[in-house]
């Protein structure tokens, strides 16, 4: 019996965390067993895994966010399982899953190795995610307060224009995960012009998501969060979509690691298109 007909498909839970965050290492991706449980708490029935022999090798989730869209990530097949077909399975999984649920367009972002993977289930290229590292230094960062509860409502409304779906329940969970003060910048009455948010990974600090209505917000909070952050390493995903130049990344001593592709699948959407993103939520929510 060859190994993909000796796979099985089944929901990811809770107690299959630290197998999955055992995929995550060895890949040494950033996200942490906070995340994994993020995942779960939002998406509990599209969330699979791939098991061999009694041993989870493979992985994948999903998130809604309405019908309008979703999103799909964590993907990872053990090295010793590659290219049997198990990342097409789960992947067929999680698009039936999102397919029955009666979402019109499904996103991800892709390494480069998976790209080949999303193509050939008809997933198309869509635009470009890059990360950016380094240790964080103070800047002078003048304006930034930090996001209380009173302008939850104002951040959702933001965010919902800038992403293109709501996803405030997303929003609430990364607030309360969050390792220092989410920050904001308001005009002199009180409306919310931009906000960003931080969390704890296994290698670094992740920044993100960051939205702001104009280029100078962009600035003020990504100054504001390196200042939280002095000393420590941050990873930045910056959306090469926004109005605020890569120089801007660069004067602030970021330096480019990787890209990510972001494809799509389905109905055409300008869903997480907006120029009013400088860094997304993370390649596993968009």
């Amino acid at each position: 019996m060859d190994t993909k007909s000796r796979i099985e498909i089944r929901l990811l839970a809770e107690t299959d965390i630290a197998a999955a965050m055992r995929l995550t290492e060895l890949e040494r991706w950033n996200q942490t067993e906070r995340d994994w449980q993020r995942l779960l708490k939002l998406e509990p029935d599209g969330c699979f895994a791939a098991w061999l022999d009694g041993r989870l090798v493979a992985t994948v989730t999903t998130t809604t966010y309405g019908r309008e869209l979703a999103w799909i990530g964590m993907l990872l097949v053990a090295s010793e399982y590659r290219r049997h077909g198990i990342a097409t399975q789960l992947m067929s999984a999680a698009i039936e899953y999102l397919r029955a649920a009666g979402i019109a367009t499904v996103k991800l972002d892709a390494t480069p190795a998976g790209r080949p993977v999303y193509e050939a289930l008809g997933f198309v290229s869509e635009g470009l995610i890059e990360r950016w590292e380094t240790v964080a230094q103070i800047r002078p960062a003048k304006g930034c307060r930090s996001l209380d509860a009173a302008m939850r409502a104002q951040m959702h409304a933001l965010d919902r224009r800038a992403f293109g779906a709501d996803r405030a329940s997303l929003l609430d969970l990364l607030i309360a995960d969050s390792c220092v003060a989410p920050l904001a910048v308001t005009t002199s009455d009180g409306q919310l012009k931009g906000y960003a948010l931080a969390r704890r990974g296994t290698a670094a600090v992740y920044v993100g998501p960051v939205i702001a209505h104009d280029a100078p917000t962009h600035m003020t909070l990504l100054d504001g969060m390196l200042a939280q952050l002095e000393g420590k390493e941050i990873y930045i995903d910056f959306h090469t979509g926004c109005e605020t130049a890569r120089d801007v990344l660069r004067e602030r001593g970021l330096v480019r690691q990787r890209e990510l592709i972001r494809m799509r699948y389905g109905r055409g959407s300008e869903a997480v298109t907006s120029p009013l993103v400088l860094a997304i939520a993370g390649p596993e929510i968009g």
